[in-house]
């Protein structure tokens, strides 16, 4: 392995989640080449690192030498060490990620938040490719997401800007959210938002077949439930979408962006979702001219995070500029 050159371009991305890691080789068009990943059932530190080693080595031993590796986590990232201070989703405090992977690799190693590289890989060569001022809000279990503020990642103080999930959308009567807080923009517009909004009105629905005991519940349940007309899940989708409007409301407040993408499982609701959201936006912004920042579904899907992290290892950091 070698650093980045015009004859060796090929950087490794790997997206790490929560219950799976996926790893891809990707050249400077963005396409991928190979990938391979693997699920994760023991999130300790250890049996994690050795998963990751794992899903790089199969995909780097596809060609003869890659010149740097890119490695998207959930959590807040000390960029110079590769550390993760604190990651939520694995229970890691100060876990020495770099640090494992650089003895693993000689190539240069870099860490970065993964809604962060998922914001760069969706800006490089997704729906916000040649906007000047993005957003990227990542629907999952949580809600994560990145800011390009005038053609630059904005990354802040300790390189935590984007953590859209956190501020409070309903404080008073809200859901109590992971970290605490009650009534947080994740904890009621995420995936496990919707299902504890299906939970919240369940009383008043006694037939609804959601919550017998022969159906899995989900998110993508409640809303196939609601796109079919059932009372339960209409009920459900429509608290979702009023409080998913009200942080992207806030979102536009705060960044005035000219295109706001939502990635992440939920966003596969696609128009149903989109149709729903556009007029309640715009009826909640106000400092802004309406309708002037865009609201679409992201394109690169589940595969942005691990094309960010390649990006980022190619140009030495989470940044939008290109190497000289």
């Amino acid at each position: 392995m070698a650093n980045v050159t015009k004859e060796n371009p090929l950087t490794i991305g790997v997206d790490l989640g929560g219950s799976h890691v996926s790893a891809f080789l990707v050249g400077t068009d963005g396409e991928i080449r190979f990938r391979s990943g693997a699920d994760i059932s023991d999130l300790t530190f250890e049996t994690v690192v050795k998963l990751v080693v794992g899903a790089i080595r199969e995909v780097a031993a596809k060609v003869k030498s890659v010149s740097a590796i890119g490695l998207g986590s959930p959590g807040n990232i000390d960029p110079a060490t590769g550390t993760v201070r604190y990651s939520p989703n694995f229970g890691w405090r100060d876990a020495p990620l770099g640090k494992a992977l650089r003895s693993a690799f000689d190539v240069p190693i870099f860490i970065g938040n993964d809604a962060r590289c998922a914001t760069l890989g969706e800006h490089t060569y997704g729906t916000g490719k040649g906007t000047a001022n993005f957003v990227l809000l990542t629907l999952g279990t949580g809600i994560g997401g990145g800011i390009v503020s005038e053609g630059t990642l904005l990354l802040g103080n300790t390189v935590a800007a984007g953590e859209f999930g956190h501020h409070q959308i309903r404080a008073t009567d809200g859901f109590i959210c992971g970290c605490g807080k009650t009534g947080c923009f994740e904890a009621q517009a995420s995936g496990q938002g919707l299902i504890r909004h299906a939970l919240a009105v369940a009383p008043s629905f006694p037939r609804s077949e959601l919550f017998s005991e022969k159906r899995d519940i989900g998110s993508k349940a409640i809303r196939k439930a609601a796109e079919a007309g059932e009372a339960h899940g209409v009920a459900a989708w429509s608290r979702f979408i009023d409080d998913l409007a009200r942080g992207i409301a806030n979102v536009i407040a705060f960044v005035n962006p000219e295109l706001i993408a939502l990635g992440g499982g939920v966003s596969s609701a696609g128009d149903f979702m989109l149709n729903a959201l556009r007029p309640k936006v715009d009826e909640l912004t106000t400092m802004a001219p309406r309708g002037t920042t865009k609201l679409v579904a992201a394109s690169l899907g589940n595969d942005a995070g691990g094309i960010g992290a390649a990006v980022m290892a190619r140009r030495g950091g989470l940044t939008t500029k290109e190497r000289d």
